[in-house]
């Protein structure tokens, strides 16, 4: 008992914040324990009562992968720049199911969390965190079937061209890439459909139209000239030609565009994360 009375006690006290950008970073370290249990939570919460649990990842890419390839490559007759059109696919799809999963999940953060956000006070903005993090893992598992195939066409196809390169080890940035710019995106429409609900269909609706404007099932390459500046101005289309880029060798690498799209990225981060922490102060009333 007396090391229970004589225990050091904590005490949390909140403040209103100062400053345009209300974030304490400080604080945000000292949750990280916090972050990685949501990241477990995320990761495990998918494959609770599921017959195949993880290797829904590996399939999903796989069954999507044969699908573009009978309907873009063979009936429609959309060219991948000499690339096999399996590994063309599944590189694409790599960095976007990465960035849409992200969106679909981060943009309900108020809405799915409202209980939680109500019970107990933590930084708010550690969810969405973990919700990217914890989406690397199914990244990770969607490696899988990418090597797999580029390892046959290595070893059996040797005409195919796919051979292995330095630029390879250059793959995080774009990963990295994605994730902010991932993150910022979703603050703002976290910050949205905590106040307009109906937000959130829309949301879905919009992930879906996006994937079109991004170079997965066409190469940039391919884009008649006067439409060029409709793709690059997608943000998500520099870092996914940029990771196809890094990891097949091919692609088209454009360093004004990709210092453009960074600069893009870090202001939908930081106007996101200030988009957020101003709707945490009253989306528990709201939601």
């Amino acid at each position: 008992m007396d090391d229970v009375s004589t225990a050091p006690q904590r005490e949390i006290v909140l403040e209103p914040a100062r400053g345009w950008l209300r974030l304490d970073w400080r604080e945000m370290w000292e949750y990280r324990d916090l972050l990685v249990l949501l990241v477990r939570r995320d990761f495990l919460a998918r494959y609770q009562q599921t017959a195949l649990g993880p290797l829904w990842h590996l399939l999903q890419p796989v069954l999507t992968m044969a699908i573009f390839v009978v309907i873009f490559g063979r009936v429609a007759g959309i060219p991948t720049d000499g690339i096999p059109a399996p590994l063309f696919y599944l590189c694409g799809l790599l960095g976007w199911n990465y960035f849409a999963q992200n969106l679909s999940a981060g943009s309900g953060t108020f809405v799915n969390n409202a209980q939680l956000f109500s019970k107990v006070w933590f930084p708010r903005l550690v969810v969405p965190v973990a919700t990217v993090v914890s989406n690397l893992a199914a990244l990770a598992l969607q490696l899988v079937p990418f090597f797999a195939f580029f390892a046959y066409y290595l070893i059996f196809v040797p005409d195919a061209g796919v051979t292995l390169s330095w630029r390879a080890l250059l793959t995080p940035l774009p990963l990295l890439h994605i994730a902010a710019l991932s993150l910022g995106i979703s603050l703002w429409m976290a910050a949205a459909t905590a106040r307009y609900r109906d937000l959130i269909h829309l949301n879905q609706y919009l992930v879906q139209l996006w994937m079109f404007a991004t170079p997965i099932i066409y190469p940039l390459s391919r884009v008649p000239a006067k439409w060029a500046w409709l793709i690059w101005a997608n943000p998500v289309s520099v870092p996914v030609e940029s990771l196809r880029w890094c990891l097949l060798g091919r692609g088209t690498f454009d360093p004004p565009m990709v210092a453009l799209s960074a600069g893009v990225t870090v202001a939908l981060l930081v106007t996101g994360v200030v988009a957020f922490e101003n709707a945490a102060r009253s989306a528990v009333d709201t939601v």
